[in-house]
């Protein structure tokens, strides 16, 4: 299957899940990512459940502190 991930097109397994392609893609700190798949915010505790589909645009988000 084909995905676009964080703006590269690449080819993956059928039936992959969102903490799959996490763990593939060897995001830096998993614990603090932000997935956004198809525009949408993916929670947390659904990264095991949900499964990705051919053509979804997939991107990883953290969202950073700082200043004054």
């Amino acid at each position: 299957m084909k995905l676009n991930v964080a703006g590269e097109n690449k080819e993956y397994k059928e039936g992959l899940t969102v903490k799959e392609l996490i763990a593939l893609e060897n995001v830096e700190t998993p614990e603090y990512v932000t997935v956004s798949l198809n525009d949408e915010f993916v929670d947390q505790g659904a990264f095991e459940s949900t499964t990705l589909k051919d053509g979804d645009v997939v991107e990883f988000i953290y969202f950073m502190g700082g200043g004054k």
